[in-house]
């Protein structure tokens, strides 16, 4: 059985508290709120909604984390001292053990997706068991054709999808 498509609004849903450690915190008291709108089936990646008030902090990423700012305004400075700011449309990717510091001068809201990280070679192994399960349950005639590994089209002219 299959997961549920979830719809969300990420500007306008309901967040709950998610304090920032206390000794991340640099300046201020920056108040942070979240909500996890969507997991995997597999529990490795799932969509968060995230705000927080202005302030400045140390943020240390457990997990690869991919944002979309939706509202507001964040200057990040990274690991080398570059700093960058982030506004409204503005998408940034931050990888598993890195960190970096956050000035939030206007409440920033963003949209995240967070995934942990495999090593490469479950990382490949996975893709290798996927590409055998697809070989071995044959062609789905509903397949998305934004879903064609290119390679195997470029083999196999009738898996390209039609344009």
């Amino acid at each position: 059985m299959s997961q549920p498509v979830v719809f969300a609004v990420p500007a306008e849903v309901d967040l709950s508290p998610a304090p920032i450690p206390p000794h991340w915190i640099i300046e201020g008291s920056p108040q942070a709120r979240a909500k996890r709108l969507a997991m995997s089936a597999d529990g490795t990646a799932s969509v968060m909604a995230w705000s927080c008030s202005p302030g400045r902090f140390t943020w240390r990423y457990a997990v690869d984390e991919f944002l979309h700012i939706i509202s507001g305004e964040v200057f990040v400075t990274d690991e080398n001292g570059q700093s960058r700011r982030l506004g409204p449309g503005d998408m940034a990717f931050f990888p598993a053990g890195s960190s970096s510091t956050w000035h939030v001068t206007k409440e920033v809201r963003k949209l995240a997706v967070c995934r942990h990280s495999m090593p490469r070679p479950f990382g490949f192994a996975l893709r290798a068991w996927n590409k055998l399960v697809a070989i071995l349950s044959g062609p789905a005639e509903d397949a998305n054709p934004l879903d064609v590994d290119p390679a195997a089209a470029a083999a196999d002219p009738k898996r390209a999808p039609a344009v």
